[in-house]
């Protein structure tokens, strides 16, 4: 059974985050021993395990937000000066082994959603069947193949880092598919290459203004391991509609051949978007190196971009000391003169000025920055870690980067001094 929860009135996110931790905690808990309660149950066919993340984030500019991804609502900045939203997490995590070729998994996870509650989602629910020792099909939720970390990102405990590169990980708003995805593992002399194709489709509530649903969505990547080298490379498209835009390109399109062509150039319906990624990872003993390249074209007034990031580490027994680089730019023209407003009568000049402030305002907001990382990680106890971390981050000029809920008093092009703690375990 999976309970709803959702915030009640006069309840702060993250006191609610400690009952969730808690509830799923004993849910997990309590599985086990209810099955070995039931006479025709064999419980050694599931297993069941646990991880989680609670942390906190303050953020120099109390002008706008920082946050965990574009569907995050507030964050650490303006709503909270210090934020234990942004990563804060529980996960559980049930398989069934059902035969030797059939089993099933089921992922859920409690996190800030874009309605500002912490209702579980469902991120993996899939079953599983494998034809061969080298080839498997799967139907059902799975997450998109997309970068190096994709499978494990909302697993802190996994990441070197106490998040994922944003600049670069934000390149992919989608990274889920329902649908059916099939695998090729081949293994030749130390060498191992992991061939995936995944096809589906996405469709869930967001808020305005972000992809609402993606359609013929397909993926194909590829990864090579050879002792302690890593390579994975993946190519993504889908089509994309944002419907909370279909009005302002409708407008546009009422001021005749300039207004439908701009529509036609910008409108986010039924849009295609690619994405290309290659990403290597090194680690032969104390010390690693990591780093992924990827770009997104949404074809519409979303924009392309390209991002990047280089990490390094070393490992100094129960330390972990790193630093990483990223960045991200824009590929496309971030404003537009818009509509001619010259030979325009009086009357249409006001809305044709509004349509093009709308228009380059969110041409405006294709991140553009940069950001230098340093980094502790210090696996204190066995299954659990303390991160801490600092962002300096320089914004491009005239941009907002990726944060968000912008409020007057905010500076684009400025600089962000981001501090975060957390605590990651597995169970």
């Amino acid at each position: 059974m999976l309970i709803q929860l959702t915030r009640g009135a006069g309840q702060r996110p993250s006191s609610l985050l400690y009952q969730r931790w808690a509830i799923i905690l004993a849910a997990i808990a309590g599985c086990p021993s209810a099955a070995a309660g039931t006479s025709d149950f064999d419980a050694s066919m599931f297993s069941f395990s646990a991880f989680g993340t609670f942390g906190m984030v303050h953020s120099s500019d109390d002008q706008a937000d920082f946050t965990a991804g574009i569907f995050s609502p507030n964050g650490a900045g303006h709503t909270h000066a210090w934020s234990s939203d942004v990563d804060s997490r529980i996960g559980a995590q049930a398989t069934a082994d059902i035969t030797s070729r059939l089993s099933a998994m089921l992922q859920i996870i409690s996190q800030q959603n874009y309605d500002n509650t912490y209702t579980p989602h469902v991120e993996w629910a899939n079953i599983k069947y494998q034809l061969t020792p080298e080839v498997s099909v799967r139907v059902g939720r799975t997450v998109l193949p997309s970068f190096l970390f994709s499978d494990t990102r909302e697993i802190g405990y996994s990441n070197p880092w106490v998040r994922p590169p944003i600049e670069a990980y934000s390149l992919v708003p989608i990274d889920h598919s329902d649908g059916l995805d099939a695998s090729y593992r081949v293994h030749y002399r130390g060498l191992t290459n992991t061939l995936m194709t995944a096809f589906g489709n996405e469709k869930s509530g967001t808020p305005a203004g972000l992809p609402n649903e993606a359609r013929r969505l397909l993926v194909i990547a590829d990864t090579v391991e050879y002792g302690a080298a890593t390579l994975h490379i993946a190519y993504q498209q889908t089509y994309v509609s944002v419907d909370a835009l279909d009005g302002l390109f409708e407008a546009f399109r009422q001021f005749g051949p300039q207004g439908v062509a701009l529509a036609d150039l910008y409108n986010v319906h039924d849009r295609l978007v690619r994405f290309m990624g290659i990403g290597a990872m090194y680690q032969p003993g104390q010390w690693f190196l990591l780093g992924e390249l990827g770009s997104t074209d949404f074809h519409s007034v979303l924009g392309k971009s390209t991002a990047w990031y280089v990490t390094g580490g070393y490992r100094l027994a129960k330390f972990t000391p790193y630093v990483t680089y990223s960045a991200v730019k824009a590929d496309s023209n971030r404003s537009d003169p818009g509509l001619s407003l010259t030979a325009l009568p009086p009357s249409l000049v006001g809305p044709a000025t509004g349509l093009n402030a709308a228009l380059n305002s969110i041409l405006g907001s294709i991140p553009v920055q940069n950001t230098t990382s340093l980094g502790l990680r210090w696996d204190f106890v066995r299954h659990l870690d303390l991160k801490l971390q600092y962002d300096y981050t320089r914004l491009g000029a005239g941009s907002p980067g990726t944060l968000a809920n912008l409020q007057p008093g905010f500076v684009p092009g400025s600089t962000v001094n981001l501090f975060s703690a957390t605590i990651d375990f597995v169970w």
